[in-house]
């Protein structure tokens, strides 16, 4: 394993706790990279998500959903999840036709590697911290939808910290 790939990152060092990369080629590992982009992004946006609707912030429905985010998700209405489905699949069509063009590097949908030096040290390192993040937003995820899932009401926890 090269040392210098964006990603490999101390604490850590090479991250791959099931192994998947052993043996695996260099199409087969740009395919994985791209995939631990896109899901880290999507935790992203999902514990942000999360969060806010618990705190009661639905820009788009003015508080007419429950502040319980697995209830909210029951309560969007079926041209919502129709939206929500669309608007994956028009992402997904648009990142297939960018993967198309040369010199696509995995996970720059917006074309960003052309501006910049892959060289350049700020470039790395915020390329380096994306996947850091994206990585434990997808382990606080898994976390966040146990606890609602099986320990159910949070209560006030979620902002004790704040209120200190």
């Amino acid at each position: 394993i090269d040392d210098t790939v964006v990603g490999i990152t101390a604490p850590v060092g090479f991250f791959d706790p099931l192994g998947f990369s052993k043996g695996q080629s260099d199409a087969t590992m740009k395919y994985y990279r791209e995939s631990e982009l896109k899901h880290g992004r999507v935790a992203m946006a999902a514990c942000l998500g999360w969060y806010l609707n618990a705190g009661g912030v639905h820009p788009a429905f003015n508080s007419a959903l429950s502040n319980d985010p697995l209830k909210a998700m029951v309560e969007l209405p079926a041209v919502g999840w129709l939206q929500f489905v669309l608007g994956c699949g028009a992402i997904e069509w648009l990142g297939q036709q960018i993967k198309e063009r040369p010199g696509y590097v995995p996970g720059d949908l917006l074309g960003a590697a052309y501006w910049v030096d892959d060289s350049d040290e700020g470039w790395v390192s915020y390329q380096n911290k994306e996947i850091n993040n994206g990585r434990l937003a997808m382990l606080a995820f898994a976390g966040i939808m146990y606890q609602d899932v099986f320990v159910g009401d949070y209560g006030d926890m979620m902002y004790k910290q704040l209120v200190r």
